[in-house]
């Protein structure tokens, strides 16, 4: 298997998979980067729950007043490049209901348009540092595809979201699919957008695909946010000491001497320090399994 192919879908959607907006700014960015195309929209009224995901009403430049509807869109690039990786875009908010349908119908189209391959995006909360790189799990259910471009395999159980069932069903259909999931600072949860995370994930998906991805203003806009929490974090002192015991479990981590006693001796530090109620544990960094 050549990985994922020249002709790439990368999805993310609003709603459970998007902590910190991380996915749907991805994606944003990659649209606004480059020029694209409407492929295919869903029909809503079969797809959304409109108490759970409202129309909106918008004001154009002419100042007329419209209704926009939630939407599942795929959009393919206005000009192909000769010999280089084209990235598809799917995006939209997760649907309510019908997934199975939902997904037939998207892998559908996707086979028409002779995508090769595709790659889930999505973001989680989780107890790592904003100081230190946002970790990004890169992941496939496909053997295959591990082998070829050095991915891990997700060990989680537990509910998922549209994204799942959208790999599944584009594995099904032959079409070879992968999911990078950035881990955002939980405790930053009031600082969203997350841009740190979003270039994380920018980064990951040109490393796997090849693709020339644009970031746009992102590293200036990730470190505003840094600097955004610094400031945050100074008046706060237990936030400051929480923070610190999150570095020195990454740096554990990450450190090329790490053992196991090393990482076991700072987990126990660690519940000292939380009195061990259970649950507060850290999850190792890079290494979280997504719910996906």
């Amino acid at each position: 298997m050549d990985g994922l192919g020249r002709r790439v879908l990368v999805a993310a959607f609003d709603g459970w998979n998007d902590a910190g907006e991380a996915a749907s700014s991805a994606i944003t960015q990659l649209r606004e980067g480059g020029s694209y195309e409407t492929v295919f929209s869903v029909d809503p009224e079969l797809y959304f729950d409109y108490q759970y995901t409202r129309p909106s009403v918008e004001t154009d430049g002419e100042g007329r007043r419209t209704l926009r509807w939630p939407e599942a869109t795929l959009l393919r690039p206005a000009r192909t490049t000769r010999g280089g990786t084209q990235l598809w875009l799917l995006t939209g908010v997760e649907p309510a209901r019908a997934w199975q349908a939902f997904s037939s119908e998207l892998i559908d189209v996707a086979l028409r348009e002779d995508i090769t391959g595709f790659v889930a995006i999505g973001s989680m909360m989780s107890d790592v540092p904003h100081t230190r790189p946002i970790s990004v799990f890169a992941g496939s259910d496909n053997e295959l595809l591990r082998g070829a471009l050095e991915l891990e395999r997700s060990t989680y159980e537990g509910p998922v979201g549209i994204l799942s069932v959208l790999g599944d069903a584009a594995e099904r259909a032959g079409i070879p699919s992968a999911s990078l999931w950035a881990s955002v600072p939980h405790y930053v949860a009031g600082h969203t957008p997350s841009p740190k995370a979003t270039l994380a994930l920018l980064d990951k998906l040109e490393d796997l695909t090849g693709a020339s991805v644009s970031r746009g203003d992102l590293a200036t806009e990730a470190a505003a946010w840094e600097a955004t929490i610094d400031a945050a974090a100074a008046d706060d002192e237990e936030m400051t000491e929480y923070i610190r015991q999150l570095e020195r479990t990454r740096d554990t981590w990450d450190s090329p001497e790490a053992s196991g006693d090393a990482i076991a001796q700072e987990f126990e530090r660690y519940l000292r320090r939380t009195d061990g109620r259970p649950g507060d544990g850290p999850q190792k960094p890079g290494r979280d399994d997504p719910r996906r």
